[in-house]
């Protein structure tokens, strides 16, 4: 028997860059999820917070986490891309 990706699924993956090039744009997309909920979450908490200033701070502390967030997603994809570029191996394409 002949072990190839049709009889042996994880045969798919000949290299780590395959498998990122699968996981990654799933990852994305969970942050970018995850990103607009806190996002909304923020800005309703902002909008009901009133004279209340702990939950303005609570609210200004929501939203800066979320692009925070979001800013070190994008970091971690573009360092992927650098590296893969600088060894010449395309981890994402």
């Amino acid at each position: 028997m002949q072990i190839n990706s049709t009889t042996f699924a994880p045969a798919k993956f000949a290299n780590i860059g395959t498998l990122l090039n699968l996981i990654t744009p799933l990852l994305m997309v969970g942050a970018a999820v995850i990103f607009l909920v806190m996002l909304i979450m923020g800005a309703f908490t902002y909008l009901m917070a009133g004279d209340n200033p702990e939950n303005v701070k609570k609210a200004q502390k929501t939203l800066m986490f979320s692009v925070v967030g979001l800013v070190i997603v994008i970091s971690a994809y573009l360092i992927m891309k650098i590296i893969g570029y600088i060894f010449k191996f395309p981890l994402i394409f």
